[in-house]
C-alpha cells in the first residue's frame, strides 16, 4: 500500500524499509520517552510522515540544498525529509538534550548522515547560520508571530520559511504580517488541504525572504511578551 500518493510520492523499497525501522524505533522508545501521543500504525503514517512529506506540495524539495527544522520533536518533518531527499544538508535545532539524543540514536540506526544536531535555543544558534538555509521549517512550534522572528534571520534571501500548522491560523497570519515585513519575509503561498482518511486539516505557510534584517531575533521573553 502506498500511503503517500496524493503527494505524488512512491516510495522505493529502500525508503519503505527505514519508514518502518523509524515506526518501530519511535513506538518502542515512546515507552520511556513523552515523543508522540500516536502510536498506531495509521496514525503515525498518516499524521507524522505523510504531513511530514507534504512539505512538498509547497516547495520541490529537489532543489533544497539546506535545511533547518526548529523544533523537531520526533524528527517530524526533517528525518522524514531527509529519508526521502538523502541529498539535503540537513540541520535540526532542538532545546531539549534528551530529543536530540533520541534524534541521533534514531538517524544511526536508520543509517542517515549528513545532519547536523544542535542542542540549543533557536534565537543562540542563529549567530552561526544567519541567512544560510534555502529551507527553515517548523511544524506546531509556536505561533506565526512567534515563530517569524525566530525562524526568517536564518533564511537566505531568496530562500524559505514554510510554517507547518495544523489548524486554521487566518487569525495568527493577521497578528504576524507586520513582523513578517520587518525581518524581510513576504508570504508567497498557503497550501490548505486536509489528511487522508479525514485525519485532519493541513496549512503550508509559505514565507519568502526578500531583504536582510540583521537586528533579529531578540531574547526570547522580548519575542513572547512583544511580538514584532
Amino acid at each position: 500500500m502506498n500511503h503517500f500518493e496524493p503527494l505524488g510520492i512512491n516510495p522505493t523499497l529502500k525508503e519503505a524499509f527505514i519508514l518502518d525501522r523509524y515506526y518501530k524505533f519511535l513506538v518502542e522508545k515512546n515507552k520511556v520517552m513523552n515523543l508522540t501521543g500516536i502510536t498506531d500504525y495509521d496514525g503515525v503514517y498518516y499524521k507524522h510522515f505523510y504531513d511530514s512529506l507534504s512539505l512538498n506540495q509547497s516547495i520541490d524539495l529537489k532543489t533544497v540544498s539546506t535545511m533547518l527544522d526548529i523544533g523537531s520533536g520526533a524528527g517530524f518533518p526533517g528525518i522524514v525529509i531527509k529519508i526521502f531527499y538523502p541529498h539535503i544538508k540537513l540541520t535540526i535545532v532542538d532545546s531539549l538534550g534528551k530529543r536530540i539524543t533520541f534524534l541521533k540514536e534514531l538517524a544511526e540506526y536508520l543509517g542517515l548522515t549528513g545532519i547536523d544536531f544542535v542542542c540549543d535555543r533557536a534565537e543562540n544558534y542563529i549567530k552561526q547560520r544567519r541567512n544560510y538555509y534555502d529551507l527553515v521549517t517548523a511544524r506546531a512550534v509556536a505561533p506565526i508571530d512567534i515563530l517569524d522572528e525566530l525562524a526568517i534571520p536564518f533564511v537566505k534571501v531568496g530562500g524559505y520559511l514554510i510554517a507547518m500548522k495544523a489548524s486554521n491560523f487566518k487569525e495568527e497570519l493577521s497578528r504576524a504580517e507586520k513582523g513578517i515585513e520587518i525581518l524581510g519575509g513576504k508570504v508567497t503561498d498557503i497550501i490548505s488541504f486536509n489528511l487522508p482518511n479525514d485525519l485532519g486539516e493541513r496549512h503550508l505557510l509559505k514565507i519568502k525572504k526578500v531583504t536582510e534584517n540583521n537586528r533579529y531575533p531578540r531574547p526570547f521573553k522580548d519575542i513572547k511578551n512583544k511580538p514584532l
